[in-house]
């Protein structure tokens, strides 16, 4: 008997890693000469009925013990085949049909101009946000996110800018919502650092605040102090900016307001130095929308919008593309849809590039795969 018996457990598992691998290798080698079959019959890579015949077999072969792993294990086989098939079979993709249009189409730069749409008014962080994209941004305000969107649609304005999610009060679902609603392309983003100010009518003291508005963003985001003030009322506000324009327009010596610096120039009011934001990691991520698809040099992040099949197991499947290609999937967001029961929308973000061949790989698997998808852009952020 072994004086190790777990090193000797571990070489066992080796030697039979190594008839795996030869395996496996044997049958990506199958696999790729049934998909230059399949090419000149012109069949397509999926078969489900064989892939449901096999997964049953292989489920009772293992046993009530192993059936449900080895089930797993095979999902995973025809995944990896199918993506290695592709690679042989021209499936005549009308997304990168489109994707390479996009790119012959697209600008060799970024425009320095251009008619934004943003939501608020002036001295919005939606504002800062756009001056940062653009070096002249000639911006028109809209009240609500709706508004926004639909301006670039119906053509008013030739971008918006809208924020998408926030490091410490996470993500603004009603900007998600819209999105099913309206044809619109991602064409940049950017990360701007949200700085609040506690903003007051000029001589108004800390004690003297009873009232303060904000966005709820806003007032999530200064929790933790107003917490400690619980003689101090906190009324939500469409925006930060439109907080600042009500505080300058109530004549009243006990409110204040949660904006950003900028507002107080804007709406004549003073700013009482006050470290009330629950984390100095404030970031709010930004994206700029356009009605027309351009993919500008550079573009290192890749926006997707996907509806899946309802059935065990079709997140992970997806998921999992992305690391057989090596691509860092950086964000994923779920949204219910509408008038079906616990069904969800999913967005993606990654890291990557349509000029490259590990990217547009994935992207003709993920649309041969999902029930829908939409490629809202590749960008670049700042």
């Amino acid at each position: 008997m072994s004086s190790n018996p777990l090193e000797e457990c571990r070489q066992k598992i080796d030697a039979v890693d190594n008839q795996v691998l030869e395996l496996f290798l044997e049958r990506m080698r199958i696999a790729s000469m049934i998909a230059q079959e399949k090419q000149k019959e012109n069949l397509p890579i999926l078969n489900p009925a064989r892939e449901r015949d096999i997964l049953r077999r292989v489920t009772q072969q293992a046993g009530e013990e192993f059936g449900s792993y080895a089930r797993v294990l095979f999902s995973t086989l025809f995944d990896l085949s199918k993506s290695y098939q592709r690679r042989w079979v021209n499936n005549g993709s009308a997304l990168i049909a489109d994707i390479t249009r996009q790119l012959e189409n697209s600008p060799a730069d970024f425009p320095d101009t251009a008619s934004v749409a943003c939501m608020g008014i002036e001295g919005a962080y939606a504002q800062i946000a756009a001056e940062k994209i653009f070096k002249a941004a000639d911006i028109m305000f809209f009240r609500s996110f709706a508004g926004v969107f639909q301006a670039v649609e119906n053509g008013l304005c030739e971008c918006a800018v809208l924020p998408l999610e926030n490091s410490t009060s996470g993500t603004v679902d009603t900007v998600y919502d819209l999105m099913r609603d309206y044809k619109f392309h991602f064409v940049r983003s950017c990360r701007l650092q949200i700085v609040h100010s506690l903003l007051v009518p000029v001589g108004v003291a800390l004690e003297d605040i009873r009232e303060v508005f904000s966005h709820p963003h806003g007032l999530k985001q200064c929790s933790k102090y107003w917490a400690k003030r619980p003689d101090v009322k906190l009324t939500a506000c469409e925006s930060t900016a439109h907080a600042a324009e009500l505080v300058a327009k109530s004549g009243q010596r006990d409110v204040a307001a949660i904006a950003s610096r900028e507002c107080a120039d804007i709406y004549g009011l003073q700013v009482i130095p006050c470290e009330m934001q629950d984390s100095d990691f404030n970031y709010t991520r930004f994206i700029c929308i356009s009605k027309k698809p351009f993919i500008y040099p550079g573009a290192n992040k890749i926006s997707l919008m996907a509806c899946l099949p309802h059935k065990p197991g079709s997140l992970f499947r997806l998921i999992s593309k992305f690391a057989a290609q090596e691509l860092n999937l950086t964000k994923l967001e779920s949204r219910p849809v509408p008038g079906r029961e616990f069904e969800y929308r999913f967005y993606f973000d990654f890291d990557g590039s349509v000029r490259t061949p590990a990217v547009l790989r994935l992207l003709g698997e993920l649309e041969a795969d999902t029930d829908t998808l939409f490629f809202l852009g590749n960008y670049s952020e700042i």
